[in-house]
């Protein structure tokens, strides 16, 4: 139907003013249909059909009752319904933090949760102009607000698991029930997951190295030639010489699968002074914090899409975006700023 394919876009979040109202008079009284009126004034229908029905009043005229729609009346009816409405409004009151909340969304892919709680902990608006991540999300289900539940990729993108028993798989160094409980609680600084993430699964086809550290979520982000023992080995030995005399005091302890490209990984522990512990096979929920990370990177490297076609520099791009992510783990600090924060204890202790 024509009227399914022409629906006029509508500005969202913005309250007829009095001269929309002027124009709806003028409009309607010609006979124009509120669909008409809509269109014209890039208006939903339904915001014109409703806006009749406020400013219309029965007149008698001629003997006969006639409907007249007035702006004044519609205007008065308005202002009425927004000094009785209550909690609703707040909608309105808070019109720039949640501006805000959208622009921050669309442009940095940050979540509602990140903006809203870094808002806060930065002061950027008043409290009695926030509202709480909680009442954002009412407002996206209620469709108050141009983001959609189709634009959280962790509310419809989520599907359950289901359980898969498989054969027994060689372990390959000091088991994850070695590690001792100040790195299980995360209590101390300096331990770090790791893994392997790959886009086509085809031969010659690079991956990424990553690696998250438990505390501050801080994440490195390497591209390797492919997913190899050798290509890791690589990387780490790159990374050691970048980081000199701090290796052994950033990174403690590194916590892998038992994926065959970490085969040779515990070798670092004649090199320098880290533990190295795997988990038991088929349990990425004990690297859960390194699995969550990168779920994050898939939002800009979906599986199936060739890691070859992204540059160096696009994965630096991804990291830095993963490591200024505010976090609600964090009180709402970036990864980047915790890890800072605990250099500087490290350095000046």
């Amino acid at each position: 139907m024509d009227y399914l394919n022409d629906t006029p876009i509508s500005r969202k979040n913005k309250h007829l003013n009095a001269y929309e109202r002027g124009q709806i008079a003028l409009l309607h009284s010609e006979g124009m249909s509120a669909y008409a009126i809509a269109k014209r004034l890039n208006r939903a229908s339904n915001t014109i059909r409703n806006e009749l029905k406020r400013g219309t009043v029965s007149q008698i005229k001629a003997n006969k009752t006639v409907e007249i729609y007035f702006p004044d009346t519609g205007q008065r009816v308005y202002e009425n319904n927004r000094k009785n409405c209550g909690p609703k409004f707040k909608l309105l009151e808070c019109y720039n933090f949640i501006e805000h909340v959208i622009d921050e969304f669309y442009n940095s892919n940050h979540s509602i949760d990140s903006i809203c709680g870094s808002a806060k902990l930065h002061n950027k608006f008043p409290n009695s102009e926030m509202v709480c991540t909680k009442t954002l999300y009412n407002y996206i289900d209620a469709g108050l607000l141009e983001i959609k539940n189709i634009d959280l990729p962790l509310k419809v993108k989520r599907s359950s698991k289901s359980r898969c028993i498989k054969s027994n798989k060689k372990k390959l160094g000091t088991s994850i029930e070695e590690r001792p409980e100040s790195i299980n609680d995360r209590s101390e600084f300096g331990h770090w997951e790791i893994d392997t993430v790959i886009g086509k699964k085809t031969k010659d086809q690079a991956a990424l190295l990553t690696m998250t550290e438990r505390t501050t979520r801080s994440q490195i982000i390497r591209k390797i030639a492919d997913k190899s023992s050798y290509s890791v080995q690589e990387a780490m030995t790159k990374l050691i010489k970048e980081t000199g005399n701090l290796f052994s005091t950033v990174f403690k302890s590194i916590t892998s699968d038992n994926g065959s490209e970490f085969s040779e990984l515990a070798s670092i522990e004649e090199v320098v002074d880290t533990k190295v512990y795997y988990t038991h096979p088929y349990s990425s929920w004990e690297r859960g914090t390194n699995e969550r990370h990168n779920g994050l990177i898939r939002r800009f490297i979906p599986k199936g899409r060739s890691i070859n076609e992204f540059s160096i520099e696009a994965i630096a791009r991804v990291q830095n975006w993963c490591n200024t992510l505010p976090r609600k783990i964090l009180g709402y600090l970036t990864p980047n700023e915790a890890f800072e924060d605990q250099l500087k204890q490290i350095l000046y202790n």
